[in-house]
This record gives C-alpha cells, sequence and structure tokens, in this order.
C-alpha cells in the first residue's frame, strides 16, 4: 500500500537522477500499456448494468459514495453528510470511505455515464494511476532503464492484492499520490524546503480525502524506513535530516488547516461513532498466503486462498515463492546500499504484522505469537486491518526488482562507478567490490536474470475481475414512476430494507437514480443509537427489516399477526415511508406473500411490486 522507498537518499548522484526528465514516446507507450492492462481487468462490467464485481455490498456502497459527491458539487451540498441515506437520521460521511478526492473530479463521468461507469473509471485510474506514479518516480529517482522502471511500476500497481483491492475497495486502491508524497519527503535537494514543504501538505491534505487507511499506512511505512535507513547509513541521514524535518513542518503547517473542520466533522459531528464495528485483529493473514497463488491470477483457484486469507478482497499478499526468493537474493546482492537495507527492514516488518496476533499456517493456529499484539493497541495500529500490512511490501518488492534490473543494463557498472564518484561521501559510496558489481551487466547474466524474473512474475498476471449478477434497478424507480407518489419529506423504502452490512437495494437504487430519493437504511458506519456512539454496521435493526431480511435470505413465509402489522406501521412511521417497492429478488414471491399479509395487496407496476402506505401512515 505505502512504500517508503520513493527516496532519493540512497540513490547514487542524486541531482542528476531527480533532474526532469523529459516524457518521450516509449513513456507514453508505458502508461497506455497500464491503461490497457486496466481496462482489461474491469471488462466483466463494461456496459453490463446487471453486473457487479464479486465483492458485490462494497462496489454498491462506493458508487453511492460516487454519486453523492457529483450531487454535493452540482447542488452545492455539504460533501461531509448526506440525509439521502438512512432516513431519517442520515449519515456522517466523513467518518466513512466517502473517497471525495474521486468523487468529486469524476463528477462530470457520473452524471453524463452513471455511477456505473464512475465506478469502474475510477478502477482504472487507481490501477494504472499508481503504476504510472511509480514508474515516474522510478524513472526520475532511482533506476536509468525504462524497462526496469515499467516492470517496478507495473508490479506496483497490478500486484495481487491491488487488483482485490481495486474490485471492492476504491480507499485502499487509490494509492497514485503515495509515490509522489514519498518522493516529496525524501527528496534530496536540502533547498526549496518551502516548495516542497506546501506541495507536500496539500498532497498529503488530498490523499485524506482519497483513503485515510492509506495515509495512516504511509506514515507508518515512511517512519519505519526513515529509522531503518538512518540505522544503516548514520552520516546520509544526519546530513539530510534538516531538509527532511523542515518539509514535514511546513507540511503540517499546510494540511492541518485544510484538515481541521472535516476531522471535527469526522469525531464530533452528526453522525460520528466511536470505535469500529468489527475487531480488527480478526483479519489477519496466514503464513502460507506468502507463497500461494491469489484467486484473481492466472493459477489462481477459489479454494487455498480462502483458507489462507479473510476474504478474497484481502489477499493482500500471495507473491509467491519464485519473486519472495528472487527479494532474497536482490537484498544480498545490494546490501551494501543503505536504500536496500532499509527496504528489507520495512517490507519484512509489514510482512510479519500482517499474521496478526497468533500466527496460523495452512489454517492451523501455530500458537506463536505474532508481533502484531506488540503494537495492536498503539495509535493508528488499533484500527487498522492486519491483512493489509502487505500491501506495503507491494511497492517494496517492486522497486527491489527496478533496482535489481537496472543493474543489469548495459554499462550499468561503469554509471555507478562514475556515479559513486560524483556523490563523494554518502548513501553509496565509492567502496571496495563495486568493479564487481559492474561486471554483472555480461549478456548471458542479463538474460539469466531477466529470465527469472520473468519466471517469478508470470504466475502473478492478474485475470479479470470476477463478476456476480445483480438485480437491475426495476424501471417503476430507474423512470421515475415513484415521484408521483413520494411527496418532499417522504421516502421510499425498497425491500428488503437493509440496515446492517449486507447487499443494500436502497442503495444501489440510489446510486443508479444519481440520489433521486431519500431511503431508509444502507451499508454505512454509524453510531448504535444518538446516546450511544459505540460503531455499528449501519443504522439500527428494526423488528420489519429484521422480518423481511429473513424471508428474503430462507423463502420462508411467517405467520403474519396484528403484532407484525402494528409494529411494520410503526416503523414506515420511522422511516417516513411513501412507497414500499420490491424488485427482483431470489425468493421474491415469499417477499411479496409477506408483504401482502403486512400492508395490504400490493400491485405490479413497470417490473416492480408497488404497496403505496400513506394511507397507512398517515
Amino acid at each position: 500500500m505505502t512504500a517508503p522507498a520513493a527516496t532519493g537518499t540512497a540513490g547514487a548522484a542524486p541531482a542528476r537522477r531527480s533532474r526532469r526528465l523529459p516524457v518521450r514516446a516509449p513513456d507514453a507507450l508505458v502508461v497506455a500499456g497500464y491503461v490497457a492492462l486496466a481496462v482489461l481487468l474491469t471488462l466483466g462490467q463494461w456496459g453490463r448494468p446487471g453486473r457487479l464485481f464479486h465483492q458485490a455490498g462494497d462496489q454498491v456502497l462506493f458508487e453511492w459514495m460516487l454519486a453523492r459527491a457529483a450531487r454535493a458539487v452540482t447542488g452545492l451540498e455539504n460533501p461531509l453528510y448526506s440525509g439521502e441515506l438512512n432516513a431519517p437520521d442520515g449519515v456522517n460521511l466523513m467518518a466513512n470511505t466517502s473517497v471525495l478526492g474521486l468523487g468529486v473530479p469524476l463528477t462530470p463521468v457520473t452524471l453524463l455515464f452513471g455511477s456505473q461507469v464512475a465506478f469502474l473509471v475510477a478502477v482504472v485510474c487507481c490501477l494504472a494511476g499508481t503504476a504510472t506514479a511509480w514508474y515516474a518516480v522510478l524513472r526520475r529517482r532511482l533506476v536509468d532503464s525504462r524497462a526496469a522502471a515499467a516492470v517496478g511500476g507495473l508490479f506496483c500497481g497490478f500486484a495481487p492484492g491491488m487488483v482485490a483491492q481495486a474490485g471492492a475497495h476504491l480507499h485502499m486502491a487509490a494509492q497514485f499520490l503515495v509515490p509522489v508524497i514519498l518522493a516529496l519527503v525524501f527528496h534530496p535537494d536540502p533547498r526549496r524546503v518551502w516548495r516542497h514543504g506546501t506541495l507536500l501538505g496539500l498532497l498529503v491534505a488530498y490523499q485524506l480525502f482519497l483513503g485515510e487507511e492509506v495515509l495512516a499506512f504511509l506514515v507508518l511505512a515512511a517512519g519505519t524506513f526513515a529509522l531503518a535507513y538512518a540505522a544503516a547509513d548514520r552520516e546520509s541521514a544526519r546530513r539530510r535530516a534538516p531538509a527532511l524535518l523542515g518539509r514535514l513542518a511546513v507540511g503540517v503547517a499546510v494540511a492541518l488547516p485544510l484538515l481541521a473542520y472535516p476531522l471535527w466533522f469526522q469525531f464530533f459531528g452528526p453522525g460520528h461513532y466511536r470505535g469500529m464495528p468489527f475487531h480488527a485483529y480478526g483479519y489477519q493473514l496466514d503464513a502460507a498466503s506468502f507463497t500461494a497463488s491469489a484467486r484473481q491470477t492466472v493459477l489462481g483457484d477459489d479454494h487455498l486462498p480462502g483458507l489462507l486469507a479473510p476474504n478474497p478482497t484481502e489477499e493482500n499478499s500471495f507473491f509467491g515463492p519464485g519473486l519472495l526468493v528472487l527479494a532474497v537474493v536482490i537484498v544480498i546482492w545490494l546490501w551494501r546500499r543503505p536504500l536496500v537495507r532499509a527496504l528489507a527492514a520495512c517490507g519484512l516488518l509489514f510482512a510479519l504484522l500482517s499474521l496478526g496476533e497468533q500466527v496460523r499456517l495452512d489454517g492451523t493456529s501455530t500458537g506463536i505469537p505474532g508481533p502484531y499484539r506488540l503494537v495492536a493497541e498503539l495509535p493508528l495500529l488499533d484500527h487498522a486491518v492486519p491483512a493489509r500490512f502487505p500491501l506495503v511490501c507491494v511497492p517494496v518488492l517492486g522497486i527491489l526488482l527496478a533496482l535489481s534490473l537496472d543493474r543489469l543494463r548495459p554499462g550499468a557498472g561503469a554509471d555507478r562507478l562514475r556515479a559513486d564518484a560524483d556523490a563523494g561521501a554518502g548513501a553509496d559510496r565509492l567502496r571496495p567490490g563495486a568493479g564487481a558489481e559492474a561486471r554483472v551487466g555480461a549478456v548471458p547474466v542479463r538474460l539469466l536474470w531477466g529470465g527469472a524474473v520473468a519466471a517469478a512474475l508470470l504466475p502473478l498476471i492478474p485475470t479479470p475481475i470476477r463478476t456476480v449478477p445483480a438485480w437491475p434497478v426495476p424501471a417503476f424507480v430507474a423512470e421515475g414512476g415513484w415521484r408521483a407518489h413520494v411527496p418532499p419529506g417522504r421516502t421510499l423504502v425498497p425491500v428488503p430494507p437493509v440496515t446492517g452490512a449486507g447487499l443494500s437495494p436502497a442503495m444501489l437504487w440510489s446510486a443508479r437514480t444519481g440520489l433521486a430519493f431519500p431511503a431508509p437504511g444502507g451499508y454505512f458506519i454509524g453510531p448504535r443509537s444518538a446516546d450511544d456512539p459505540a460503531a455499528r454496521w449501519g443504522a439500527p435493526d428494526r423488528p420489519t427489516a429484521e422480518l423481511l431480511r429473513r424471508v428474503a435470505e430462507t423463502g420462508e413465509v411467517p405467520v403474519v399477526t396484528d403484532e407484525h402489522r402494528r409494529q411494520a406501521v410503526e416503523d414506515l412511521r420511522h422511516w417516513r415511508a411513501a412507497l414500499v417497492v420490491q424488485g427482483g429478488l431470489h425468493h421474491g414471491d415469499p417477499v411479496r406473500r409477506t408483504l401482502d399479509a403486512l400492508l395490504g395487496p400490493g400491485r405490479e407496476v413497470a417490473g416492480a411490486h408497488v404497496w403505496d402506505v400513506r394511507p397507512l401512515v398517515g
């Protein structure tokens, strides 16, 4: 996720490598390749409104967030809060993954083509954008070989964990600012502290509106890398510390005023909550996952990853044995470089943290305490999902690959010697044995190492993100037939009215219609009640919502009593309902019969069963 490695602190001749490089046709081809691959991975949904990515509830959540951002822009509304969901109480969007950093710039796409297309464009931007950003930073700051930078960027943007997250969690996949932020933090030029610090503060503020969890991981990983690098090369770290600390100070001074009100709103505004609705420590990875194949790779299947990761979205390791062996070889090969030692320390630490409080191997607990238990109660880490720590390893591995491939470029050894001589005393100063590194550019060695890298990466080639069928929005809703029956201040209640962590028809219909109507329930995190800020999924369950959800899941029609009918009227009044609308469901007929028994006979209109409840609720 975060890669504390976009740094010139250990690159030879940093002034040379940080110069502005002209964009050439090969660079454009690399970026076009990234975009083409990202589009290929999303092909299962383009032009298919009846399909969703496999974690359907998460996609619906982010489609709704993108639609809400567009609504806030065009209506000049508060983007941090919405009353269109969880009626009548609303939702604190700043306290949820609202991805305003994606939703606001994608407003024209959302308005012109709808929330599904906007979501797919966002996925493409996250994957290809992250790969492109790493390619640019690698090319300018760490390697001279365009091919090496292209391979490093490809892995950073399309590793198994990135593809797994992109199909469901836009806030985790949106990492295209991470390498830029790191490049500013660790910039080798001691001048322009104010300029770089100001830009750093602006980018950090923007990253908060892309994903707070990524920003938290970025802070932790950058701090870990800085400490590891300082231990590896104290002289260089001491020389560059004043400029680095100056940039950080300016960045904090710029970011804090911009983020003060949004953070206040998140933690103290309407609908705020405390804690998390789940135990983060339960989401850990099996140690065997690091050498296994993820589902969405050419060698992947559904069985083994299901045993080694908490769910398909959290397959964040799964690097395969070949790549891990190569990483060890690279670290040994380039061990003299402080950059490599710091990268190795950072990657290893975050890999170990992902194993949780007790290490599991092949689905069985080993009884060995995991290092996560030592930090589980610390700020920033107490809410972090351990299974996501290996996302830090992704760019660490990508940078190591790029560094190794760059060493095999013809003439790389001679360039390295000249660079060391130019740099003088520093991170990778001229040293005994440098001449030996110069000889690794021989053609047979280049071919052998290139083949080894290809063999390690080929099993990780991603496959298109899997999709599942979804019931389309009924024409009665999509075409606006409901408008004549829902006056201002009243709501449309989709069936079943999901109020917890599940696929919510209310959110899907609302997103696909541009938030045309307010609805109860939804998939979000909020407080348990007005008096209890403890976090929970969705709104507190209403008895009628629980009843209808149970029928939709089991297909069993209950015996409806007068008490059920009385409770239904009370719940509908709480939701300020005007219409109850049932679209397609797997157990649609049992649900319809239950609603007829609760509310009286409904009628079929344009692909939906509709109950006008205004006479019941007054």
